[in-house]
């Protein structure tokens, strides 16, 4: 039976292999291909076609896929199926990402003059220089590794790697060069957390209306106790006259006003609430208000229209509901 030692040297030698088939693409990338190649989709008008065969198609579907969540519209189609009909679906104005360690897949090799003829731009990812699909490209990446970490040099395993990582600098460097923003991903990613936490407004979570906690900073601290506890965020505001914002009461202020031995039935809540508190808009992001939150170490906050008038509520619980935690 293989001991559990035997298992970490083979695992940790795959490691090693790979890194330094990662550390061998450093010259690839430093060669004028690359930068071509990303200009080259710069100025595309259309999309970015990824095609591969076998594991190679698997790292193209993911390169495919990195490519349009960051501002490369991109997408994956099966060489095969292209010879099928699929071949329909690239357009004059596209460029061809197509992928084969070898640089003789076959199904690619025959699409290659159809793609000639139309004038589409055509950008090779090979391990062979001298392949035929390196050769009968518009622009050629190299990403051959000096061995694969399989030891029967059969399973593709350092090519892979090595493939994903290139797809994922053209990815990272096309982003950089559109100025690709942090609400462009959310855009394309709107139901993920991801999403939720650079789209999601404070708007979009703060309790309104009659779930707003607030009391008139004239009554006691027993009544206003009595809105919190209805309310159930663990705060209320304090309005004056005009409706207008003058404080904040919370739970924690609560147990200092009990420590203090204070009278809660005669003292008014004015006298112990926290002015000049901090405050939220409706356009804020719901991840803004949770940094603030974070920051001043406080559970909840009050949301205020033009005229400082309290016009919602939410508290770290809401943060949690709504994902943005």
């Amino acid at each position: 039976m293989v001991n559990e030692r035997q298992l970490r040297q083979w695992g940790s030698k795959v490691i090693d292999i790979e890194k330094a088939a990662l550390s061998n693409l450093y010259q690839y990338i430093d060669s004028t291909e690359f930068a071509q190649a990303c200009q080259l989709i710069l100025r595309c008008s259309g999309k970015v076609i990824v095609m591969g065969m076998g594991k190679s198609g698997h790292i193209g579907r993911k390169i495919a896929a990195t490519l349009a969540s960051t501002g490369t519209p991109a997408f994956f189609i099966h060489p095969g199926e292209a010879s099928h009909g699929d071949l329909g679906m690239i357009s004059d104005n596209d460029v061809v990402l197509a992928i084969s360690n070898s640089g003789e897949s076959s199904e690619i090799l025959t699409l290659i003059p159809v793609m000639k003829r139309r004038g589409i731009a055509l950008v090779t990812i090979t391990g062979k220089p001298e392949s035929n699909m390196a050769k009968l490209a518009q622009l050629h990446l190299c990403i051959e590794v000096p061995e694969e970490a399989c030891p029967l040099g059969l399973a593709p395993t350092s090519s892979t790697t090595a493939t994903l990582v290139m797809g994922d600098a053209l990815a990272i460097a096309l982003l950089q060069a559109k100025g690709f923003t942090k609400d462009d991903f959310a855009l394309s990613h709107p139901g993920g957390s991801l999403g939720r936490k650079l789209l999601l407004k404070v708007s979009d979570i703060m309790h309104a209306g009659q779930e707003i906690p607030v009391v008139d900073e004239n009554i006691s601290i027993t009544n206003a106790l009595y809105e919190i506890s209805n309310k159930g965020l663990g705060m209320t505001a304090v309005t004056n006259q005009l409706g207008q914002l003058t404080g904040l009461f919370t739970d924690g202020d609560l147990r200092r006003v009990i420590d203090a031995d204070i009278n809660l039935r005669q003292t008014k809540i004015a006298e112990v609430m926290t002015k000049n508190c901090v405050t939220l808009n409706t356009d804020m992001l719901a991840a803004s208000a949770l940094k603030i939150m974070d920051e001043k170490n406080i559970n909840g906050l009050i949301v205020v229209n033009a005229q400082n008038q309290p016009i919602g509520a939410l508290n770290m619980l809401d943060m949690v509901r709504a994902g943005v935690i």
